[in-house]
């Protein structure tokens, strides 16, 4: 690090280089003696001599450049000023007492520019000089100053000086109110509520805004007296700071009478023009709402485009069903208005009530299609079994498949009804392929003997898609009993139909013995998919015994079947296959050279020590590095291997 006289010497220098490269020197060797130079680099033309500067003299700091900089407080060079000022906002809270002074300065601008500097140094310090200047201060745009610099500090001292200059003029009491809001002082609400009897509506609005926002409850009755004398729009600003001092659910604590006028003032601030006073009527109006409440919500949810404001939408849609089944609801699901009646299905749809249920049911079949569907999605979710009667009805007079897949899933899924089965089981002949998977996954759910024996019956059937569904079900619902139906269906000429009753047989069979005796054909099986499933199977249900079929299956010629047996035996550490797997690192295939590598990490032992550490001197840097990893955790099993 350069000397501070080797410094000076470069700041002096001709060339531009040289002087920036000594200034940034000053700032890393923070050469105090460098200050007066560098702050006259500041008015350099020079762009990258005067960034240098600049970044130096703050590394640098401390009263040395705090009072290097307060002459560039006078500057007529408006970007020279506004160089100076920045440094005095990074630095100037080292030496605060050389600022304070300014306070008193006889240039007005001098006290703007150093009232804004305060602002920024953070410190409780600072309170009191703003605080002078704030309530003594002859020019105004210095006591508006002042007070955005007190916001910015945010000191609770503060809090006395900004409630008392709520007296000043209207400019500056702009800026207090903004500075109290981020405060958020409980002294200055009474403070704040005083002052709405002396200020215009413009600076009233704003207070009533920054009460909200400060959230402070003591606000909340000086707000609530002063309701009924208000203008109406200053009383819709009074309810969305209640709302959001509050919150929704409080509402609720306060007196009968006082949430019934609160629900009238709620109603009309429902018809402001200011969408967020809007919006906190609506989040009122859902916990003391009302007949009313819910025709006037319901109107405003038709109007809003769910495709520009959807979390509105939902706010609304939240709010009809809180407030609950209302005759409102009700005759708007009926509206030939389809955004008025959607949201009315919406609404009805979260509302746990039976006569919410019997609504819905009721409006189906008069409903167009799309609306019928949400209709449908909503009765599934939160109907019991007095919606019954319409899911019944829709499997037999419907041919949409949405509508049909919820009425299954509600039948079978939800309800379990065994008197459903029949309906429920000719769905499979359903031309729609999503409705035979939904009928078929409620065919499980129904369950029974009876659905059993047809799924059995159905193993022979000429069509595959069938024979594939059956053994699925048999697979879910059967049990031991079918795991020679199922043996058959290993042989079908379908691999679809194979591979699902492969993975059947495995569901149903607890014993290994059995299950191998079952299935180990399927080991050369000609689907890859089939041999995939039955590999996948070996290693979840791993013995013994098994063993030799993983080792077998080291060899097909798919890669996926000699990538699942070489996890399953790294997973199992098998060390009888260790040599194996060592013969697999010769693979053309990358990926099952680097599972074996990973495998032999697992099982460990002296021959598949050797055989990494020969792979981790390949000129393949993925396969070395997976070799040390290997390595790396056989030495921490095993300790240090001979």
């Amino acid at each position: 690090m350069a000397e501070c006289k080797d410094i000076l010497l470069g700041l002096t220098s001709e060339d531009t280089s040289l002087i920036r490269d000594a200034a940034y020197e000053a700032g890393s060797s923070k050469c105090e003696a460098a200050v007066p130079k560098l702050a006259e680099l500041l008015k350099s033309q020079h762009l990258g001599v005067q960034e240098a500067a600049d970044q130096a003299l703050r590394k640098i700091g401390g009263a040395r450049v705090v009072r290097a900089m307060i002459p560039f407080l006078r500057s007529d060079n408006p970007p020279q000023r506004n160089l100076g000022m920045d440094i005095l906002r990074a630095v100037g809270d080292q030496d605060l007492p050389s600022l304070v002074e300014l306070i008193r300065d006889p240039d007005p601008d001098v006290r703007i520019f150093v009232t804004d500097i305060l602002g920024s140094t953070d410190s409780v310090m600072s309170v009191k000089p703003l605080c002078d200047a704030l309530l003594k201060d002859p020019e105004v745009n210095v006591r508006y100053q002042a007070a955005v610099s007190l916001g910015d500090l945010a000191r609770p001292e503060a809090a006395k000086c900004l409630n008392k200059a709520m007296e000043d003029e209207e400019w500056v009491q702009y800026a207090v109110i903004e500075a109290l809001s981020k405060i958020r002082h409980s002294s200055s609400v009474g403070a704040l509520v005083k002052a709405l009897d002396h200020t215009s509506d413009l600076v009233g609005s704003m207070i009533i805004d920054a009460l909200g926002e400060m959230g402070n409850v003591q606000a909340v009755t000086m707000l609530l007296k002063r309701m009924d004398d208000a203008p109406t729009a200053m009383r819709n600003k009074i309810v969305k700071a209640i709302v959001n001092i509050l919150g929704g659910k409080s509402l609720t604590l306060l007196s009968k009478h006082q949430r019934e006028r609160f629900r009238d003032y709620l109603l009309v601030a429902l018809d402001d023009e200011e969408q967020d006073i809007q919006d906190a009527a609506i989040r009122g109006l859902a916990f003391v709402g009302g007949e009313e409440a819910s025709r006037k919500v319901l109107e405003l949810a038709a109007s809003i485009d769910s495709d520009h404001e959807p979390e509105r939408l939902e706010q609304t849609i939240q709010t009809l069903a809180q407030i609950g089944l209302t005759k409102a609801l009700e005759q708007g699901l009926h509206s030939d208005n389809q955004a008025m009646a959607q949201a009315a299905v919406n609404a009805l749809g979260r509302i746990r009530n039976p006569a919410a249920a019997k609504a819905l049911s009721d409006a189906f079949w008069e409903k167009d299609r799309d609306l019928q569907r949400t209709i449908v999605a909503s009765l599934s979710a939160m109907a019991g079994e007095e919606a019954k009667g319409l899911f019944l009805d829709i499997l037999e007079r419907h041919d949409d498949g949405d509508v049909i897949k919820e009425a299954l899933r509600f039948l079978g899924q939800k309800l379990k009804l065994q008197e459903t089965a029949e309906q429920v089981f000719a769905l499979l002949d359903h031309p729609y392929d999503d409705v035979k998977e939904t009928a078929l996954d409620a065919c499980i759910s129904i369950g029974g003997e009876e659905l059993k024996e047809w799924f059995r019956a159905l193993l022979n059937d000429d069509d595959p898609l069938k024979r594939l569904m059956s053994v699925y079900a048999l697979g879910e619902m059967g049990g031991q009993e079918d795991l020679e139906m199922l043996r058959t269906a290993l042989e079908d000429e379908i691999p679809d139909v194979r591979k699902v009753a492969l993975e059947a047989v495995t569901n149903l069979c607890p014993d290994n013995e059995r299950w191998l005796d079952i299935v180990r054909n399927r080991l050369h099986d000609e689907s890859k998919e089939v041999r995939l499933t039955l590999a996948e199977a070996l290693g979840k249900r791993f013995d013994e015994n098994l063993i030799p079929y993983l080792v077998e299956a080291l060899d097909d010629d798919d890669p996926w079947v000699t990538i699942r047996a070489v996890e399953a035996l790294g997973d199992h550490q098998v060390r009888q296959a260790a040599n194996r797997l060592v013969e697999l690192l010769a693979s053309p295939n990358k990926l099952i050279v680097l599972k074996a590598v990973k495998a032999l990490g697992f099982i460990g032992g002296a021959a598949a020590f050797r055989s990494l550490l020969e792979a981790s001197s390949s000129d393949d840097p993925e396969l070395a590095q997976a070799a040390e990893e290997a390595i790396t955790h056989i030495q921490n099993n095993e300790g240090e291997t001979d």
